[in-house]
């Protein structure tokens, strides 16, 4: 546990599902205050029923600029500020690089790059006013090495990596950024696009032989907001259970 994030301004965006509410309950079991944004209604829904700690859950679609700034104009109403924003929210589809269209090309940017930027941008304003913060995106190990699939996914996490050490580099000392680069992690979008027989043969090739659980994705974002990580800035962290060790 990081005793000062206690009572911190976290936003994490994606945050109804899957590495999104892993991270928000990390954050709340540290005795944050957090609030969500995420596209789906019904999930934000279930996210508000449960009760777990999140002060609100906002629906939004960070692919829209203007429905981010609305959002964070909700979040100064209660918050007044903000000392954290995870910016997780991002698709994937699975799909043979001939056959991407151009809809699907442009969707898959504009949600994952584009929204990560516009989040960022409202946030980092917030943070320069109030003299601190920290930014963490996240990118993916598709975005340091090629993956058959998702040319896509992998260009936009790739643009993710480097927006993290550019604003790093213009941000500092007063704000920290960087980018968590999961390999596999168990969630609903990885279960949706990979059979059980694919899922296990992912499994065989990472060493240590099993997927991420978003809960340990969002111990490394819990950290690196901490004080504990106070000189790790415009750094791609992976986390892949050694996927990516013997690759050049």
């Amino acid at each position: 546990m990081y005793k000062d994030l206690a009572r911190r301004r976290i936003v994490v965006t994606g945050g109804a599902s899957g590495i999104g509410l892993a991270t928000a309950q990390r954050f709340i079991d540290e005795g944050s205050r957090v609030v969500v944004l995420d596209i789906d209604r019904k999930a934000l829904d279930a996210v508000s029923r449960e009760n777990w700690g999140i002060e609100r859950a906002i629906q939004a679609d960070v692919s829209d600029p203007a429905q981010v700034s609305r959002a964070f104009q909700e979040i100064d109403g209660l918050f007044g500020g903000i000392d954290v924003l995870i910016a997780n929210a991002g698709i994937s589809i699975r799909k043979d690089f001939v056959e991407i269209s151009d809809e699907q090309w442009a969707r898959v940017l504009r949600t994952n790059l584009d929204g990560v930027f516009f989040c960022a941008r409202e946030a980092v304003r917030r943070m320069k006013t109030g003299g601190s913060g920290v930014v963490l995106m996240t990118a993916s190990t598709n975005g340091t090495e090629g993956h058959p699939f998702y040319a896509d996914y992998n260009a936009s996490k790739a643009g993710v990596i480097l927006l993290a050490k550019t604003m790093a580099l213009e941000l500092a000392p007063v704000i920290r950024v960087n980018a968590v680069c999961p390999g596999y992690v168990l969630t609903s979008m990885q279960k949706a696009e990979y059979t059980p027989e694919m899922l296990d043969a992912v499994n065989r090739r990472i060493p240590m032989k099993r997927h991420a659980e978003p809960a340990e994705v969002a111990a490394l974002f819990a950290f690196l907001a901490s004080s504990e990580a106070a000189y790790i800035t415009g750094a791609a962290i992976c986390i892949d259970g050694g996927e990516t060790a013997g690759l050049s």
